[in-house]
């Protein structure tokens, strides 16, 4: 497997959409930076971009990868190889290519800025952690659906779907509930529904790290009562990492009953 990831992820360091996704970040950064001329605000605004781009990127990415390496795919599962190691080490590779290229894309500009001087190192650091998860979580979920779809028309649909489902419907089912349902209690409902989004779970996370959490309002206060304790930030933390872990078990459950 681990022959398979360094395959895969040497791979994807020589795709020019590598490049591309690394100077994107740069100048993303260089141009925040210059514009907002302080780190604390740069990181703010580069939150909204990292919540909704990096699942879409890590999404595409995954799909693309399984389909355009169909061939070669083939021929590892010809090879004394187990299927498992193949498509988790492939999936790992991908995932830590793009990872990779968002750290060191948007790492460059604020360390040159004087990140380690700030006080903004530590809301940047939960920012591109928060940001890797999403990596793995989205990719993951993009090999699973390219897994269950031999035809990748079908796959890149499925997957654009998700992430917009994920992003953006899931956000408006959220809120219409809790103005239909105004006059019940929706603590519970709110945390839960937080948690079973990783795109919510992660920008709120962000949210209360900067201390902005009043932006949501009672909801924020919600937010703050239990994300903002120890106990809230360790559950929201093994929740992203079971984000993780079931897409990878699926992935590996998937590709073990595939008639390839």
């Amino acid at each position: 497997m681990l022959k398979i990831l360094k395959y895969s992820f040497y791979d994807l360091m020589r795709s020019r959409w590598s490049y591309v996704y690394f100077i994107f970040y740069l100048l993303l950064g260089v141009i925040l930076l210059f514009l907002n001329n302080n780190l604390s605000k740069a990181v703010i605004t580069l939150m909204n971009v990292i919540i909704v781009l990096v699942p879409l990127i890590g999404t595409i990415f995954g799909v693309m990868y399984y389909y355009n390496s169909k061939e070669f795919t083939e021929l590892l599962l010809a090879q004394p190889v187990k299927r498992t190691s193949i498509f988790l080490g492939q999936y790992l590779g991908v995932s830590l290519s793009l990872s990779m290229s968002l750290i060191i894309g948007l790492g460059l500009p604020f360390i040159f800025y004087g990140l380690f001087k700030s006080n903004a190192i530590w809301d940047f650091s939960l920012l591109l952690v928060t940001g890797t998860f999403l990596t793995l979580i989205f990719t993951a979920l993009a090999f699973i659906i390219a897994l269950s779809n031999e035809n990748k028309i079908k796959g890149f649909g499925y997957a654009i779907l998700l992430w917009l489902f994920m992003a953006v419907i899931y956000d408006g089912i959220f809120l219409m509930s809790l103005i239909m349902f105004e006059d019940y209690p929706l603590d519970k409902f709110s945390l839960v529904s937080t948690l079973l989004n990783p795109i919510d779970l992660s920008r709120v996370m962000i949210l209360l790290k900067l201390d902005i959490s009043a932006l949501l309002g009672y909801t924020g206060a919600v937010f703050q009562k239990f994300f903002g304790t120890q106990f809230g930030l360790i559950i929201s933390s093994a929740m992203l990492l079971l984000w993780v872990l079931v897409p990878a078990y699926f992935i590996r459950r998937k590709s073990k009953r595939k008639d390839f």
